[in-house]
């Protein structure tokens, strides 16, 4: 029995192979991982020696704690705070600047890292230190539960962030993904992808290159989960924001649909749609100009600063609603229906509308306009500016259908921020994202609809006052809620993450959010969502009140942007 003693030792890199024991194997040599002898496959593919009755249980027992493994792409080295889950960084792929990604062929720690414990730098991005991003930046960080063997098979939740595709990282605040993916018993990646100019603005003219940043990254994953308990065949999308519009331009692009199951879009500003091809060209003409490199230039292309083509990407974003209208000021910057890539404007004046199969989740939360109206106007608005301040972003006949409706009443209203959160909530977000779901189901998926009555409030929200209040649920504030890392969560906080959590392990294994011990969460239909409402005192419907996202007002007698422009 002393030999078996060394098992546990052999199986986490301590000690190598011995001899005896490498024909059981079918191995004849050891592997090294910074001059540490490693058994090479430590990550639990020891199919042969592990079969054997008697040292099974430790295999199972040993691998699962352990913070490497191998990977078809080589050995991946990761870390553990002690969670309960190991994290891993990565490489998943690289690009030229200005040239598509291809995926990575071995595994490799972000930005040249040696040290497994480092986190990747951001993408370039305006108004952060340039200490902390690189353009080296298609990286990405796995979470996964040291309880998964290589037979656990478990989904894999991809996440990407928001940020209007200028700005954010996998390292933002909220996003440490151990405690969810502890909860939903799965693989969670957190990636990250080319950033504004970088990663739509080509001068060649080439489009989407962050989206086609998405679909290697799902490549990648279909490569190495296995070696960490995964299934290749069970990967599902999540984001925030432009993170769930990016995930919707990727259920809008043909070829990315065999990689991944389901998806979870939250709070995605679907109102703007993708912007079409002949405004994608305006405003590349534009920043082209404003960097003074021709299409075919390459060498002037190469030879600009980050802080050149930054310093473009602000003036093109200031620039674009002159340039185009459609832009609009919020997203100018964002996936193109190309027509090649994506295929489709997945909204209502797509003619038709595609065939799909796929289940989603769509969320929203209650006040997802908060920082936009409050941030903007910090003091108290009297009743008289409402038409005007809606005729801004409305226009004349608009804002006349609105005011001429009974769903955003001014009567008694001495404060009309109140209206326009409400006018903003509904118009950007929540009932675009009920729209997708009626034409979701009408074509053949599966499509639940939730609204969060509770939130924690997220770090960029901590200075306006009205995100902070009680009650307020502001855009973002779900984050930090469903990857459990509110800092002190309330007992309604906790509630709320413990259901959520659970809701999306069983989307992630069922394609639905019903979970044992909840209430039903019933699927949307082409003539009622049956929106969610996600924490609160629960309603005795335990829905969310329609208000003004009925089918005949937002979309019908008052048109989304998308539908204003015809994007």
């Amino acid at each position: 029995m002393v030999a078996f003693a060394f098992i546990p030792l052999i199986l986490a890199g301590v000690y190598p192979l011995p001899s005896w024991a490498a024909p059981l194997a079918g191995l004849t040599t050891t592997a090294s991982v910074q001059g540490i002898p490693v058994f090479p496959p430590v990550n639990l593919g020891l199919p042969n020696l592990c079969a054997l009755p008697i040292i099974s249980e430790i295999c199972a027992r040993v691998l699962a704690l352990s913070d490497q493994v191998t990977t078809p792409l080589g050995v991946a080295q990761g870390t553990s705070d002690g969670t309960g889950a190991n994290r891993f960084a990565v490489r998943y792929a690289s690009a030229e600047r200005w040239a598509a990604s291809t995926v990575a062929t071995k595994w490799a720690l972000p930005n040249g890292s040696t040290n497994a414990s480092a986190l990747p730098l951001a993408c370039p991005q305006p108004e952060v230190d340039p200490s902390t991003y690189t353009e080296d930046c298609l990286s990405m960080i796995l979470y996964v539960p040291t309880t998964l063997n290589a037979n656990s098979g478990v989904p894999t939740l991809v996440w990407i962030h928001g940020g209007s595709f200028i700005s954010g990282s996998a390292t933002g605040p909220g996003l440490d993904g151990s405690k969810l993916a502890i909860a939903t018993n799965s693989i969670v990646a957190v990636m990250q992808y080319r950033l504004g100019a970088l990663g739509f603005m080509a001068p060649n003219g080439a489009t989407n290159l962050a989206v086609q940043d998405a679909i290697n990254a799902m490549k990648f994953l279909e490569k190495v989960v296995p070696s960490f308990g995964g299934s290749a065949s069970k990967i599902t999308l999540a984001g925030q924001s432009s993170g769930a519009g990016l995930i919707r331009a990727l259920l809008a692009t043909p070829s990315a649909s065999s990689l991944f199951q389901s998806a979870i879009l939250q709070s995605d500003p679907i109102d703007y749609g993708f912007l079409n091809a002949s405004t994608q060209t305006l405003l590349q003409s534009s920043f082209n100009q404003l960097i003074g490199c021709t299409a075919s230039d390459m060498s002037c292309q190469k030879a600009l600063s980050v802080d050149d083509i930054i310093n473009a990407q602000v003036t093109l974003g200031d620039n674009a609603p002159n340039i185009d209208p459609s832009t609009g000021s919020a997203e100018p910057i964002r996936p193109v229906r190309d027509g090649s890539l994506i295929t489709t404007p997945l909204d209502l004046t797509a003619s038709p509308f595609p065939s799909v199969t796929k289940p989603i989740l769509l969320s929203n939360v209650k006040n997802e306009a908060g920082p936009t109206i409050y941030g903007m106007f910090t003091e108290s608005i009297g009743s008289s500016l409402f038409a005007p301040v809606c005729d801004a972003s409305l226009g004349t006949d608009r804002t006349a259908v609105v005011l001429n409706s009974s769903f955003y009443n001014l009567t008694g209203v001495s404060d009309i921020r109140v209206p326009l959160e409400e006018l903003g909530t509904d118009y950007v977000w929540r009932c675009p994202t009920w729209s997708l779901a009626r034409s979701w189901v009408g074509h053949g998926g599966k499509a639940f609809v939730g609204v969060y009555v509770t939130g924690a409030t997220y770090p960029a929200n901590s200075d306006i006052p009205f995100c902070t209040e009680a009650g307020s649920v502001c855009h973002q504030d779900d984050i930090e809620i469903v990857f459990g890392t509110v800092p002190s969560p309330s007992a309604a906080q906790a509630a709320l993450t413990k259901e959520m959590q659970a809701r999306y392990k069983a989307f992630l294994t069922t394609g639905s959010p019903n979970a044992a011990g909840f209430s039903v969460w019933t699927e949307a239909t082409t003539s009622g969502v049956n929106a969610h409402q996600l924490g609160g005192t629960p309603s005795p419907s335990g829905q969310v009140p329609v208000g003004a996202c009925e089918p005949s007002f937002w979309g019908a007698a008052v048109d989304y942007d998308y539908q204003v422009y015809g994007i």
